[in-house]
């Protein structure tokens, strides 16, 4: 590019991705928008002289923005649910479809939590946007070689923790719709039979409700769970939870919980459950 000024009608061009990038890095939606701002800041102040790859520029000025704030995080919670994508229709809207692009399920970025600010940064910006390890090595001060361990070691985490779900949506609602029933009607044995055996259960309460914060694994646990909360089944509707099958919890039509689902191979394999009243208020449900 020539000239010193970045136009921002240039950098409008980049937002979406942009915003996907620190979406992925920082799950939450006002983290990423402020990053995204930051960036802004940051790019206008340089100037563009001599920029070839605009795009690539301005993914790597937001990538060290992200992880600024990760390391800023003071400490990293055991379980943290990051801010769901809510639709109560069949299709997410426009805005919310761009950010998420190539469908990021909320397990996937609860895993995404438990990793270092670097390990983190190597896998979103390499596996997600196909990064090169060169250009991420120079952000984090490692060698290449260095940067791909790190993101092996994230991509195996990831794969072990949170598989891919099953890509027919329907299907998905029908095995989270058979959950609910088998809770409802107090059927043990049909509850855990829609459970993976290893089935994890995930829960972000807040500082309000610490008691829902929590993290359970086997479906028996999970099913018993479940039949603790059973009375709140009249107050279940559906909905899209970063694209895939979930459920908002209303009683009274005030948003208590939102459960995201992932099914794979026709049982449920993770349920992450955002509780946090303060965090629900502050979602567009």
């Amino acid at each position: 590019m020539t000239g010193d000024t970045l136009p921002i009608e240039r950098f409008e061009e980049h937002r979406g991705h942009l915003r996907r990038v620190a979406y992925r890095m920082l799950g939450t939606l006002h983290e990423a928008d402020d990053a995204v701002q930051e960036a802004w800041l940051r790019a206008s102040q340089a100037g563009v002289a001599g920029v070839d790859n605009l795009g690539g520029w301005l993914t790597t000025i937001v990538a060290r923005v992200c992880l600024d704030v990760l390391r800023s995080r003071e400490t990293r919670r055991e379980v943290h649910v990051p801010d769901p994508i809510i639709s109560s229709g069949e299709e997410l809207d426009p805005e919310h479809a761009a950010v998420l692009a190539d469908s990021v399920g909320l397990a996937l970025l609860v895993v995404l939590e438990t990793l270092s600010p670097a390990e983190r940064l190597a896998f979103v910006l390499h596996d997600m946007f196909h990064v090169p390890f060169e250009g991420i090595a120079e952000l984090i001060d490692k060698t290449p070689a260095a940067t791909r361990q790190l993101a092996s070691r994230a991509r195996r985490r990831v794969q072990e923790q949170a598989p891919a779900p099953d890509p027919d949506l329907a299907r998905q609602r029908e095995v989270v719709s058979a959950f609910f029933a088998a809770s409802r009607d107090g059927d043990f044995a049909a509850l855990v039979s829609v459970l993976d055996p290893d089935v994890m259960l995930r829960s972000d309460g807040g500082i309000s409700r610490p008691r829902f914060n929590l993290i359970l694994q086997g479906a028996k646990d999970v099913a018993r769970q479940a039949f603790t909360s059973r009375k709140l089944s009249p107050f279940v509707r559906p909905a899209l939870v970063n694209g895939a099958a979930g459920v908002v919890v209303a009683p009274q039509g005030t948003p208590a919980f939102v459960m995201a689902f992932t099914v794979t191979g026709g049982r449920i394999v993770a349920i992450d459950v955002l509780a946090d009243p303060d965090r629900l208020k502050q979602l567009n449900i």
